[in-house]
């Protein structure tokens, strides 16, 4: 019996996704639940897994092709899989024996560029080693085996290799859903948010100060680091608290201010910058934030995040200074409107109480849409924010 492959639901508004990639070829055995596949989104890499044991007897889909909920993408012919014993192991036989080109077939086997190339230059076919697909002579091995023998070519013929060599030397990669999906946003925001930026600089010594006297105890307790992240997630939502315009969106005519604090943390991984929504940050101690914090990483590099995961955030934090930006202006994640910048962590001099000292610094940036918060907000903000992490005895009293 032959079961359908099908595309899954995707998600709420999501109706399409790219296949990025197949786990299992042609004629490959697979169990029930095996992973088969990984289908791309807009915003989460997507599992698909075997629906029943056999054989993959058909591909529909290949590796960059656009799919929609509930298309086919392959098929499985049900059946058993037979293990046999190699040396003393059990193991899943597949047997697999693509047909070889040979290369003293006829040439119609072969690229026409690679056949122009060949008969330009009087090559014999049989001479070059093919690393195509089947045992094909491409255009690359062609000019590999110009460039290491001597064969006597026209100045026209020297000018077309080079050009090919440059082409070869050209990798074309098509961009990927989620990256087609994170320039369209970023480009939407500009074109959408009057996006102005504030800046300002912090004082880390109390918090590395905190970190290095609680750092093994905190540890030990709660089994995860204490991180600079979890203090500015505490005081982001204060600052929140105090300014609302910028926990809040604008929607039509309406101003939506939101009275929850689902704080954005943003995290690289394979796929892209991804957002992952810490929520109800508010509610949480430094313990849980920082938990959170791991868990949603480790789920982005495995490409595992949920939906959930990535919607309905009212804030964002984007630390650069893990990649050792100094400075920058990060732009609003909509339909948020403002974003706060973290960056590296450099000893400076900078002048307390009279007295030129060396300090360890970070400047701190705030992005933010002016057709809602105005200037002075998103400066009292900042500040309160500054404020709140050169004196963290306030987060923990709560002050």
């Amino acid at each position: 019996m032959t079961i359908e492959i099908i595309v899954p639901s995707l998600g709420e508004s999501v109706t399409e996704a790219t296949i990025a990639k197949w786990h299992k070829k042609q004629g490959d055995s697979v169990k029930i639940d095996d992973l088969i596949l990984e289908l791309e989104t807009e915003k989460v890499t997507l599992e698909v897994n075997a629906p029943s044991s056999g054989v993959i007897s058909k591909i529909l889909k290949n590796e960059g092709d656009s799919v929609a909920v509930g298309d086919s993408v392959g098929q499985i012919t049900e059946g058993e899989i037979v293990s046999e014993k190699v040396g003393g192991a059990p193991e899943n036989i597949v047997v697999v024996q693509p047909v070889k080109i040979s290369k003293a077939q006829d040439m119609q086997a072969i690229a026409p560029s690679v056949q122009r190339l060949v008969t330009e230059n009087k090559l014999n076919i049989q001479d070059i080693e093919g690393s195509g697909r089947e045992g094909r002579v491409t255009k690359g091995d062609v000019l590999e085996f110009m460039n290491s023998s001597v064969v006597p070519t026209s100045q026209a013929t020297k000018d077309e290799s080079t050009k090919e060599v440059r082409d070869a030397m050209v990798e074309r990669v098509k961009m990927t859903r989620l990256r087609k999906t994170i320039a369209q946003r970023l480009k939407d925001s500009q074109n959408t948010a009057a996006i102005l930026t504030t800046f300002n600089e912090i004082d880390m010594s109390k918090v590395i100060s905190i970190r290095a006297q609680y750092r093994e105890g905190f540890e030990k307790k709660y089994g995860v680091k204490l991180g600079f992240m979890s203090f500015f997630v505490k005081a982001t939502v204060d600052a929140l608290k105090m300014i609302p315009s910028v926990n809040a969106e604008i929607e039509d005519d309406y101003v939506i201010y939101k009275k929850y604090y689902d704080i954005g943390v943003a995290v690289g991984s394979e796929q892209g910058l991804v957002v992952p929504i810490i929520r109800g940050s508010d509610t949480l101690s430094f313990a849980e934030i920082e938990k959170k914090i791991v868990d949603l990483s480790k789920k982005a590099q495995e490409g595992k995040l949920s939906m959930q995961d990535l919607t309905g955030g009212t804030f964002t934090i984007s630390n650069g200074g893990v990649y050792g930006s100094l400075f920058s202006t990060p732009i609003i994640n909509p339909p948020q409107s403002a974003i706060l910048g973290l960056h590296k962590t450099t000893e400076r001099p900078v002048v307390i109480n009279g007295k030129i000292e060396i300090r360890p610094m970070m400047y701190v940036a705030l992005s933010y849409d002016h057709r809602l918060i105005d200037g002075k907000e998103a400066v009292t903000f900042l500040v309160k924010v500054k404020e709140l992490i050169e004196n963290p005895e306030m987060l923990l009293l709560n002050l």
